[in-house]
């Protein structure tokens, strides 16, 4: 039994030895190659390169593509069409439950400087007349277009922008803008917005 092991390991030593005696130059056999010798692609590389090599990559998620926990997309595009139909557009969130304190703060970060922190237009861009701006900004507390505007429309209005003003679909989330739609339609409500007052949900 003894002889058995010292001959099993001098095999296995002699095996070791005669595997290390010189410099392997040889890669050997890779299980996953395509992972092991990964295509690189530059960060900043040229997209038409990549389409020049058959690499169809624009660093872009698919068209659709929702983010997990991300509200669904906004259906209509920046078109004629599309804002006629936002106002088919419904809130989709619990204004009950939305938290009006942070709502005004995203107000008046992205729209109090034109529309005024009191919604009434007279933001410090104009001033009431003396700002910099030369055309007053919607007062939406007072203005019946505003009043009677659809929650879908205004969320357009907040998405793409309207005349003058411009969009923060990029600047602010689907939830943030549905908030501050929320945020403007309660503070006309306060303010006696007379047909809005009866739709609208009380807010907190």
């Amino acid at each position: 039994m003894r002889k058995n092991i010292l001959l099993t390991g001098t095999l296995a030593l002699a095996l070791v030895f005669a595997a290390c005696n010189s410099v392997r130059r040889e890669e050997g056999r890779v299980y996953m190659p395509d992972m092991a010798y990964s295509r690189a692609y530059e960060t900043y590389a040229s997209t038409a390169a990549l389409q020049e090599a058959g690499v169809h990559y624009n660093a872009r998620p698919v068209e659709g593509t929702v983010a997990r926990g991300a509200m669904a997309a906004y259906p209509f595009a920046n078109d004629s069409v599309g804002y006629v139909r936002s106002a088919e557009v419904k809130n989709p969130l619990d204004v009950a439950a939305i938290d009006m304190t942070e709502a005004e703060r995203i107000y008046l970060i992205n729209c109090g400087i034109c529309h005024g922190t009191k919604l009434d237009g007279n933001g410090p861009l104009w001033k009431g007349g003396d700002g910099p701006y030369t055309a007053a900004p919607r007062n939406l507390i007072g203005d019946p277009l505003a009043l009677n505007m659809a929650e879908g429309t205004m969320f357009h209005s907040i998405t793409y922008g309207k005349n003058l003003m411009g969009g923060y679909g990029s600047q602010l989330s689907s939830k943030q803008r549905w908030e501050i739609v929320a945020y403007i339609k309660l503070k006309q409500i306060e303010a006696g917005g007379g047909a809005t007052a009866a739709a609208a949900p009380a807010g907190n």
